[in-house]
């Protein structure tokens, strides 16, 4: 594991966003962690998640891209933080798209806000995590309805590593649409960064929360 994604893990406990205990995912499993981008809240927080971001997404799939696109709603500052990375960081101008949950019927009319995508467009989509690949499935749609576009791939800020159907989630992405997939951090790399190692103070992967999370991917893990 890299530094960069060490310290990416940390910060994500330090903002909240990062938490074990008993929650739903949008999937219906009940799992014992949950990734909730909501809580990055300050500018700060969203410069540091973009540049965490900026760097998963060259590393993945180079700078030959044009639209950065953030499904509604949490993708929304998503793709504008990386798309501002992306600028600072690596000189990139890539354009920034999401979606509206309804379509708009005044002024500026139609479903997407930030850029439109035009034929031609190389799209990278950004989310915060994809548990059974829910999501990708009402995104897609929306994206190729704009035009002759290629969608390189997808970016998410952690992998859970879960099955979806038969396979992972990710790999079922990449299988079913074609799709290259790619994160930040996964779960393992989570976990052997916690497991019984004290982070300010407190261990936040013990021997119980373990026995947890060993069992939640005895019945879901890829």
């Amino acid at each position: 594991m890299e530094k960069y994604q060490e310290q990416f893990i940390e910060f994500m406990i330090d903002c909240q966003v990062l938490k074990f205990g008993d929650f739903v995912t949008k999937s219906g499993r009940k799992t014992p962690f949950f990734v909730n981008t909501g809580f990055y809240r300050t500018g700060g927080q969203l410069m540091k998640l973009g540049e965490y971001y900026a760097e998963a997404i060259v590393n993945k799939f180079g700078t030959d891209f044009d639209v950065l696109f953030g499904p509604a709603y949490k993708g929304i500052p998503l793709s504008v933080a990386a798309a501002i990375a992306l600028k600072a960081k690596y000189g990139l101008e890539i354009r920034y798209s999401s979606n509206r949950k309804e379509i708009k019927d005044h002024g500026d009319q139609g479903i997407l806000l930030g850029s439109p995508i035009r034929d031609g467009d190389r799209v990278v989509i950004i989310e915060d995590v994809t548990t059974a690949g829910t999501s990708i499935r009402e995104t897609l749609p929306i994206i190729e309805a704009q035009g002759k576009v290629s969608v390189l791939g997808l970016v998410v800020s952690v992998d859970r590593q879960e099955r979806g159907e038969k396979k992972s989630a990710l790999a079922e992405i990449q299988e079913n649409f074609g799709l290259e997939t790619t994160s930040i951090v996964t779960m393992s790399d989570v976990i052997e960064h916690l497991y019984n190692k004290p982070y300010k103070g407190n261990v936040v992967i013990g021997d119980e929360m373990k026995s947890r999370i060993d069992a939640y991917y005895a019945q879901y893990g890829a």
